[in-house]
């Protein structure tokens, strides 16, 4: 082995595949301080800000995701895919890395098959309990597969897989004895409960239509909002609130950068049902209405949500049910303190709270292989 680990991590384009990748390097660099590593990511995505912002370089690729509907972009996909393979190789070869990872999103396709063109070591991670298209297709190429479900042998050689579950943000995961910091933060009363609603890094504008559609019912039930709206909905959702004079009850952002505090604060939280808010979900131990994006690939949001619906560990309400359905759900749930108790326990069988740690070992021991 080098005396100095070069490591390419690949992937992005939601913060559900950033906030992991830059997990497993963190966690990489406290097994070797003096690890050199390389991100690569696709232009114009979120993760060419937010990986600078972490510590780490990378280089983009020209390359966006296959449109499962008529786009005028998917005439332009075979040419982008063929550029940004070869863009990859190019900057494979040229960093040279001991192994190279994909953590999913556009980035990683082309970046995982030009490293194994190439010949380097190779791990994927695959966050979902249904794999997606690009790691069921490099499965049998890749050397190492870390995994955050049992049972994925089906997908997966078993030889390759390993469970380590998902890596996540632990400065967002660690919050116990924070609750009080968290109530004054948020400006928040000790007396009434609190309601998280997250649709994502991006927000989600049906989950913003069905909570804006209900604002006055929210306001009027008692229970504190911490809504995290998304950039794109913020400006209406915080006229809505002033017109509503919901101020002290409701709390808008665009983005929360304290996770940590607001999940702290949260004793109910509503949202979306990707892999890294599941896993989050259940290291915190709260009680969770997801709501799955029904256009997610293979529709692999609802499959995670209901791998824990199906133990008693979470509730589901479905895109189209935003408004009155969820408004009843979420009042019905957190009237029921016995039932709240119950989902708090269940999900939190489910969490793998040192997922980056197992992956980085992963990385190292392939390594030295």
């Amino acid at each position: 082995m080098k005396q100095s680990l070069r490591i390419i991590i690949s992937g992005g384009g939601t913060g559900g595949h950033i906030f992991p990748a830059i997990a497993i390097a963190d966690a990489l660099k406290k097994l070797h301080p003096d690890a050199d590593i390389l991100f690569i990511g696709a232009q114009n995505r979120m993760e060419m800000n937010r990986v600078p912002l972490a510590g780490y370089p990378i280089k983009g690729l020209w390359i966006s995701g296959f449109q499962r509907k008529f786009s005028l972009q998917n005439v332009l996909f075979p040419l982008k895919v063929i550029v940004s393979y070869l863009r990859a190789r190019q900057i494979v070869k040229k960093f040279n890395p001991d192994c190279v990872i994909g953590v999913g999103g556009y980035a990683s396709g082309p970046t995982l098959r030009a490293a194994i063109s190439l010949g380097y070591k190779t791990l994927i991670q695959e966050q979902n309990s249904f794999p997606g298209v690009t790691n069921r297709i490099l499965a049998g190429k890749v050397d190492r597969i870390c995994v955050a479900y049992e049972k994925m042998d089906k997908w997966f050689p078993a030889g390759k897989t390993v469970l380590t579950g998902n890596p996540l943000r632990q400065s967002a995961v660690l919050i116990e004895g924070k609750r009080a910091e968290a109530l004054e933060f948020f400006g928040l009363s000790a007396e009434r409960k609190v309601l998280l609603i997250v649709g994502g890094s991006q927000g989600a504008r049906a989950i913003n239509l069905g909570i804006s559609a209900n604002l006055g019912k929210y306001k009027d039930s008692g229970v504190q909002l911490i809504w995290q709206t998304g950039e794109g909905f913020y400006k209406e959702a915080t006229e809505m609130v002033t017109a509503t004079d919901s101020g002290k009850m409701i709390k808008i952002h665009a983005f929360i950068q304290r996770m940590d505090l607001a999940y702290a604060a949260a004793d109910c939280i509503i949202s979306r049902a990707g892999a890294i808010a599941i896993s989050e979900m259940a290291v915190i131990g709260k009680p969770v209405i997801f709501v799955p994006l029904p256009s997610a690939a293979e529709d692999h949001q609802t499959q995670n949500a209901l791998r824990l619906v199906k133990n008693d560990a979470a509730l589901l309400v479905k895109n189209s049910d935003t408004g009155d359905v969820l408004f009843s759900k979420v009042t019905t749930l957190m009237a029921d303190n016995e039932e709240m108790e119950k989902l708090s326990k269940n999900i939190k069988s489910f969490a793998l709270p040192d997922a980056d740690k197992m992956i980085a070992n992963e990385i190292v021991k392939l390594i030295a292989s």
